[in-house]
């Protein structure tokens, strides 16, 4: 694998798109915060070179179908298109995926691996390498949407200010998913503080204990939840206690 081929491959798709939109300008820099947190979490894990080499270019591909859909739709929304399949359909039904790596002995991995990158539960693999890289691009996707929550603004996020944010109220449905530590479905969230909720709620869905360490070390659930004022003084409370909750839980899930 030649990374530095397939991120010039990269850049050279790049062109088709207007790089002045700020969403896409985001997901530019999304990708490669992606590869740089996989590096970071595979290393811990000491990983063979080849699966880390693997993991960075899966890293880089994870979200080439995010492109059309911010073209067709200017929505990061999963309802107007499922970015996933749209991206496993360019690489390998149409061939690109050639233009990044020339053999195809890991295709099966890359393609299961982004496929199911954004699914709300990873289910359905067997075998343990793919497990491996699907369960990888998860946390390196999660880990890199930290950095996005704090240095995008809110607007460009959500298409509102950081106060009709925590104006709102959090819908109780979310409430609930979040109260039994699961990560929120993203179609039961209302308003925008359940969008903003869903964004620390995917704590929940961490697989690899080295990621938890860099999201602890940085500070990241305190971090994301402290950039919105909230307003709505139930809203504020009920933040905090998801605050403690989140927190809890990566810290008992390290010390098993």
């Amino acid at each position: 694998m030649d990374i530095v081929y397939a991120e010039k491959k990269f850049e050279e798709y790049l062109d088709q798109y207007d790089r002045r939109d700020d969403k896409i300008q985001l997901k530019i820099v999304h990708t490669y915060g992606v590869c740089s947190c996989m590096d970071q979490i595979t290393k811990r894990m000491g990983l063979l070179e080849e699966d880390c080499l693997l993991a960075r270019l899966i890293g880089l591909l994870h979200d080439i179908g995010r492109f059309e859909q911010l073209r067709r739709f200017h929505s990061f929304e999963p309802g107007v298109m499922d970015h996933a399949a749209y991206g496993v359909k360019v690489l390998f039904e149409e061939g690109m995926i050639r233009n990044f790596i020339k053999e195809d002995k890991f295709d099966d991995i890359i393609k299961i691996a982004i496929l199911k990158h954004s699914d709300y539960e990873l289910s359905g693999i067997e075998d343990e390498r793919m497990l491996l890289h699907a369960k990888l691009i998860r946390d390196a996707d999660k880990l890199d949407n930290c950095r996005v929550k704090l240095d995008e603004t809110i607007e460009t996020l959500l298409d509102v200010s950081a106060e009709e944010v925590g104006d709102c109220l959090i819908t109780p449905e979310v409430l609930e998913q979040v109260e039994k530590k699961k990560a929120v479905i993203s179609s039961t969230r209302r308003t925008k503080v359940d969008y903003w909720i869903s964004y620390v709620a995917y704590f929940f869905d961490i697989n690899f204990k080295e990621t938890m360490e860099i999201i602890l070390e940085n500070h990241y659930v305190d971090r994301i939840i402290r950039r919105i004022p909230y307003g709505n003084l139930e809203t504020a409370r009920q933040i905090r206690e998801i605050q403690s909750l989140i927190s809890e839980f990566l810290e008992k899930q390290i010390e098993k």
